[in-house]
């Protein structure tokens, strides 16, 4: 059966491996670079710069408890460099990884005419086609709009601005921040409404206080006019800086207008297999909206392709990880689905253990932040926000018995590596149970 998949991300190449897997013939066609934003210039991007802003972050930290006395020159031309190199070693692995099962990749823009792709003026019929191509920048109808970055320029600037206005409130307007803050740059944050609204009030506190006291905030604020070195707030006030809208991501869904059905908001429309209303075509990963996380970009590319071939899959998008990359991680889920009435909820909070990339943080009391709130009645977890340099993978492995629906008496049975800088479990196993 010949399977065809349009875009490498996440979705696409995740789905063109289970398909190899599978023993399915695929061509998977590639308008740039595969791995997609995610690797090119998105997450794994900002992990890299983070990572430099970790070591910059603890290296002043040591400077002032006085053991440590050194000075860092940072090159950013130079960490640039690294990370473009770097790169080019993952897309190697990415295209190798995907051949050893078989799968043939193609480079060129692809369009859709009826039941056949054309790419590189070459027809390729189809049994089966994804659509995976993913989704860009939004940039907001303003004057001077042009002059803006966004997460596509990262890697293109020669030296870390001297100012920097971020105009959003999102997730990735706070992990910008917290890189170019720590690099030097003097940032502002211009949210339209609140900053941060994924995460509760507490935690949203220490992010400013304790992780990037430095990035000045200013909420409930529209731009008016972007400047190459300037912006324009709507109540006329000029804030000296370059521009970086980290104001959303629009689908880039243009290439299945007219031939599958659209959401209001230009996100393809699919049901729980993936499927759009045209029977042997589905949709994954960004172009389809809702998260737009890798992880679960990956999930949909495999439930899409496990229907491709025949073996009946549904996806499920209950308690969803998320994660705030910053120089202290911040991780959170939520069960969607808890129906807890106020009497029923009950909240613990708790200051972070001290351990690994945070012992030497109980001297400025910065050791993180832990909230879980609890359905008493049904002895269940409905929500966790945790800080501490172990979150991301202490969230994920919670989400997941979240998830399973376990019952809090199970967690009696979680035994942890010690050292650990994780606060969620001793919260559950010491102070809940």
């Amino acid at each position: 059966m010949k399977n065809i998949v349009i875009g490498s991300g996440p979705a696409g190449r995740l789905a063109s491996v289970e398909l190899g897997k599978l023993g399915e013939e695929v061509t998977l066609i590639e308008k740039n670079h595969i791995a997609g934003t995610c690797l090119n210039e998105g997450c794994m991007v900002i992990c890299a710069l983070t990572d430099v802003t970790k070591f910059i972050d603890a290296n002043n930290r040591f400077n002032k408890h006085g053991f440590l006395k050194s000075q860092i020159e940072v090159s950013y031309e130079k960490i640039v460099e690294k990370i473009v190199e770097t790169q080019k070693i993952l897309r190697h692995l990415n295209e190798l990884e995907n051949e050893s099962f078989g799968n043939t990749i193609v480079y060129g823009e692809a369009s859709i005419e009826g039941d056949t792709v054309k790419v590189n003026n070459e027809s390729l019929e189809y049994d089966n086609l994804l659509i995976a191509t993913g989704a860009r920048p939004f940039i907001p109808n303003i004057r001077g709009s042009e002059f803006g970055l966004t997460n596509k320029d990262i890697l293109k600037l020669n030296e870390v601005p001297e100012k920097l206005n971020i105009i959003g409130g999102g997730i990735i307007a706070c992990e910008i921040a917290n890189i170019y803050s720590t690099l030097g740059s003097e940032v502002n944050v211009i949210a339209r409404s609140k900053f941060l609204k994924e995460i509760n009030e507490t935690t949203k506190e220490y992010i400013l206080k304790r992780i990037i006291p430095d990035v000045n905030v200013i909420e409930n604020t529209n731009i008016k006019e972007a400047f190459k070195n300037k912006v324009l707030t709507e109540n006329d006030e000029e804030l000296e800086g370059v521009p970086f809208f980290a104001t959303g991501r629009t689908p880039n869904s243009e290439i299945a207008e007219g031939f599958v059905e659209l959401n209001p908001d230009k996100t393809i429309k699919v049901n729980e297999m993936m499927q759009t209303n045209v029977d042997n075509v589905y949709a994954a990963g960004d172009v389809i909206g809702g998260y737009q996380l890798t992880p679960v970009a990956r999930m949909e590319g495999r439930v899409a392709a496990r229907n491709m071939a025949n073996y009946p899959n549904k996806v499920s998008y209950s308690c969803i990880p998320q994660t705030i990359s910053l120089n202290t991680e911040v991780s959170f889920v939520e069960n969607e689905k808890n129906e807890c009435s106020d009497e029923d909820k009950a909240i613990v909070k708790f200051p972070g253990i001290p351990g690994p990339h945070s012992f030497w943080n109980i001297l400025t009391e910065q050791t993180g932040y832990a909230e879980i709130e609890f359905d008493k009645k049904n002895n269940k977890i409905n929500k966790i926000n945790s800080i501490s340099p172990s979150s991301t993978s202490d969230v994920a492995y919670l989400s997941y018995l979240m998830r399973e629906d376990y019952d809090l008496d199970d967690y009696e049975e979680f035994l942890e590596v010690h050292p650990s800088t994780d606060t969620t479990y001793k919260l559950i196993k010491y102070m809940w149970l």
